[in-house]
């Protein structure tokens, strides 16, 4: 397969990646990438990659695994190759595909890091003066450590999104699916002191919720500046970044004795077991429950 061919059997399966598997636009450049590595690698070696057999494909993982690939990478370049052959057999361009039978690397369990409840306290004061951009993050921040939503969710909400009133957040999530999450007083307070300031700043404002300064939509690298500079401000000493809310509100929920099949429905996850991975209380918290619940506690 020469370069132009390449290029063109890795548009096809892009497009179909995201027209008939609805995948998200980050998860189709990914997938390509890796099939455009692993055509370049069969390429050094003259191997029509189309027509692979599974030893190649074993053998190009065993080439990424000495290039110190992590599991979860080795893991994606699995799915990857799964689903680019899947897609040739389907095209009718091959019987049936060498990658079926290929066997993921195991990838061990890793806790997401969150923040205590007074470092979380601490972040959510940080902005606080009457500057634009300090009420926004106040707004910002507030609304996400009581909802749980993903950043991209929080960038993308509009103002007709947020019922003030009733306490909802109306948010579409992954797959296009809808759901309502329910937000407490303070970060509706929040939400309505930032709304004020942006009716007040903003003439002709974009149809999102959260503005920059020109009135023009929030994306999700400005909002991790901001995040990383306010943590600074707040003297929090670990790293970061955007998700770090999401996992701090889903920890703080169980640790504050809500079911695990809630917090699925608010954080947006299909499968529980993808909830299940935040079930990690410390172990003061497993010992006050303890003592508190016990009968002889």
């Amino acid at each position: 397969m020469n370069d132009k061919d390449a290029a063109a059997r890795l548009e096809e399966y892009a497009r179909y990646l995201s027209l008939e598997r609805g995948l998200s636009p980050r998860t189709v450049s990914a997938y390509r990438g890796d099939i455009g590595a692993f055509f370049a690698w069969a390429a050094e070696r003259k191997l029509e990659a189309r027509k692979a057999q599974r030893t190649d494909l074993d053998d190009f993982l065993w080439s990424q695994r000495e290039r110190g690939l992590k599991p979860t990478s080795l893991f994606r370049k699995v799915e990857s190759l799964k689903s680019y052959f899947a897609f040739e057999t389907l095209e009718e361009r091959l019987p049936e595909s060498p990658a079926e039978t290929l066997r993921t690397p195991r990838i061990p369990a890793r806790l997401p890091k969150y923040l205590t409840k007074e470092e979380a306290a601490r972040l959510l004061a940080a902005p606080n003066t009457a500057e634009y951009e300090d009420v926004r993050d106040r707004a910002m921040l507030e609304l996400l450590y009581a909802s749980g939503l993903r950043v991209s969710e929080l960038v993308s909400l509009k103002p007709e999104s947020a019922n003030l009133q009733d306490g909802w957040v109306k948010v579409l999530g992954k797959g296009n699916k809808e759901r309502l999450v329910p937000v407490h007083a303070r970060a509706l307070a929040a939400v309505r002191g930032y709304l004020a300031e942006r009716e007040r700043r903003f003439k002709n404002p974009a149809a999102e919720l959260f503005l920059g300064r020109t009135g023009r939509k929030m994306s999700r690298t400005q909002f991790w500046r901001r995040l990383r500079g306010l943590g600074e401000r707040a003297g929090i000493k670990q790293k970061l970044h955007p998700h770090l809310l999401r996992h701090t509100f889903a920890t703080h929920l169980l640790q504050g004795g809500a079911d695990l099949r809630s917090v699925q429905e608010m954080l947006g996850h299909a499968d529980l077991a993808t909830t299940q991975i935040y079930t990690h209380l410390d172990a003061s918290a497993l010992k006050a429950a303890h003592a508190k619940h016990h009968p002889r506690g």
